[in-house]
């Protein structure tokens, strides 16, 4: 491991892919206010689809295809509980993840897109339930997989959603201002901690909602296709 013969092309292909989508799907939420102010906000979100929807379909196959390249730093797909176990760590990553969900027809451009300011559900758990999802599954996956191109991928998404935490908290301060200081007081980075110390207080009923059996349906779709998508994805030639 020393000599990094480990460190195969792939490695560097991917770390490239990242730091593209890093830049293209940042670089378009901080040009968001200029961009919207040019050519509107659903033809901006569109614009925003178009660019970051084909990326990271491109990033997910290539991550398939190559999710065993480099060594094998250790092997637990054998070992009793731990496939279970990377599903449900799955899952609880998708319910974190996908909060966009609420918002389904801003993200189809039907509705105006806007940047809320959300302080109820998932929020009380963690403002950024994005970055916590992406660190779910980047552990789960590397604990299941056990390479170097895992564990890199994995180590190059969770600092793409570090970024993202500081970024996201500066377009908020520059929209809302006082408003999102007293919300950021109120909510935490480090989930629970809110809750640990009396800050949050959970409300279930916010939780019943259809976006989150949304999630539940694709989580079990997901499960039910995962042999067919990596059938699928191995014929692509990258």
């Amino acid at each position: 491991m020393t000599d990094f013969s480990w460190w195969t092309t792939s490695h560097t292909v991917m770390l490239g892919l990242l730091l593209g989508f890093a830049i293209a799907h940042s670089g378009l939420a901080a040009l968001r206010p200029w961009g919207e102010g040019k050519m509107g906000a659903r033809l901006y979100r569109v614009l925003f689809a178009l660019v970051s929807i084909p990326f990271a379909t491109v990033l997910i196959i290539y991550f398939f295809n190559h999710r065993y390249d480099g060594a094998m730093l250790w092997h637990l797909q054998g070992v009793p509980g731990v496939k279970p176990m990377v599903w449900v760590l799955s899952a609880i990553s998708f319910l974190f993840l996908y909060p966009a969900t609420f918002n389904l027809l801003e993200i189809a451009a039907i509705a105006k897109p806007e940047v809320h300011l959300f302080e109820t559900g998932i929020i009380r758990i963690t403002r950024h339930p994005q970055m916590v999802g992406q660190i779910i599954w980047c552990v789960a996956h590397t604990l299941w997989l056990g390479t170097t191109f895992t564990l890199v991928t994995s180590l190059g998404l969770i600092a793409h959603h570090l970024f993202a935490v500081w970024h996201g908290d500066r377009r908020l301060a520059a929209k809302y201002g006082e408003a999102f200081t007293a919300a950021k007081a109120r909510t935490t980075i480090l989930p629970f901690r809110a809750l640990l110390d009396g800050r949050q207080t959970l409300v279930w009923g916010e939780f019943l909602r259809p976006a989150y059996a949304g999630v539940a349906l694709f989580t079990l779709l997901l499960w039910w296709g995962h042999p067919w998508l990596m059938t699928v994805t191995a014929r692509v030639p990258w």
